[in-house]
């Protein structure tokens, strides 16, 4: 998707540790009108399937689900990292390893939001490692319902997650691949699509 790509290059930091920093624009900062082109993207390479919810992680994935789900006419679920007092006892859980911030994570999604007769579209900013996309899979596993593709704003193609969802056999529509970012001097290369 070019316009994601031209926007990562003109905005999109790359910093040391394999950071891309996209915080003016995709995960501080929103811009919708930019996520609204995305979720028409996602809607026209999901088109015909029997997608009824837009399941995410929070909290860098909710507002690109939210427009996303707008798109569909669909509600959007996201797993909470954290369990707090006005959430039901019975839920889904699973551990999520988090490259950003280092950290393992418990994620929760109730029973109620998540059940057999419901067909997936799993939605979120990156793709590096595949540890949050794999556990949102295991998610929807455990609920019985159908994962109909996941769709990710910007994929890391030189790290194995995208390859590990493939290999499932599971449409993965990415809309920005990056096969190599350099930190010395800010350059970024796209996967020619």
């Amino acid at each position: 998707m070019r316009i994601l790509e031209e926007r990562i290059r003109r905005d999109g930091i790359v910093r040391e540790g394999n950071v891309l920093k996209v915080d003016s624009f995709i995960n501080h900062q929103m811009d919708i009108e930019l996520f609204g082109e995305m979720a028409k993207e996602w809607k026209r390479l999901f088109a015909g399937k029997p997608i009824n919810k837009i399941l995410t992680i929070e909290a860098s994935g909710i507002g690109i689900a939210a427009i996303t789900a707008r798109e569909f006419g669909v509600p959007v679920v996201f797993a909470k990292k954290a369990k707090s007092i006005n959430l039901d006892d019975d839920n889904y859980t699973t551990k999520i390893q988090s490259f950003t911030h280092g950290k393992i994570y418990e994620v929760i999604v109730s029973k109620k939001f998540l059940s057999p007769e419901d067909h997936v579209l799993i939605i979120d900013d990156f793709l590096a490692n595949g540890c949050a996309l794999m556990g949102l899979l295991e998610l929807v596993d455990r609920a019985g319902a159908t994962v109909e593709g996941i769709g990710v704003a910007i994929e890391k193609g030189y790290q194995r997650g995208g390859d590990l969802i493939r290999e499932k056999g599971i449409q993965l529509e990415s809309l920005a691949i990056i096969e190599a970012m350099n930190a010395v001097d800010g350059s970024i290369v796209f996967r020619s699509m």
